[in-house]
C-alpha cells in the first residue's frame, strides 16, 4: 500500500529552509517519534492505551500536515484494542517514510 509522503517532506523543507542538516534532523525526529508510537499501539491492550497512543500517532500527524497518517490514526482510534491491521497500516507508513 503506497502512501503520499509527498507532503510531509514539503512540511518538513518549509521548517527547515535551505538547511539540508536541519531538514536531515526533521526528518529523523519524526520516524523516532513515529516509531515509538507505534511500538506502543503494538503492544497496547486495554483502551486507554490504545486510545492514548492512537490520539499520539493523530496528534504527530496533524503536526507534520501528514493527512494520510491522520486517516491511519483514526481508523486506529474507532479498531479494537490489539487489532493488528491499523498498527500493520501505520507500520508500513512508516517503513515506506524512513526508507
Amino acid at each position: 500500500m503506497a502512501y503520499e509522503v509527498g507532503a510531509l517532506d514539503a512540511t518538513l523543507s518549509a521548517a527547515a529552509g535551505e538547511d539540508a542538516a536541519l531538514f536531515a534532523e526533521l526528518r529523523q525526529a519524526f520516524v523516532e517519534s513515529l516509531a515509538r508510537q507505534v511500538d506502543l499501539l503494538g503492544r497496547a491492550r486495554c483502551d486507554g492505551n490504545w486510545q492514548i497512543t492512537a490520539m499520539r500517532i493523530k496528534g504527530l500527524a496533524a503536526s507534520f500536515h501528514a493527512d494520510a497518517l491522520m486517516e491511519l490514526a483514526e481508523e486506529a482510534l474507532i479498531s479494537a484494542p490489539g487489532d493488528p491491521i491499523p498498527v500493520r497500516k501505520i507500520k508500513s507508513f512508516l517503513d515506506e517514510y524512513a526508507a
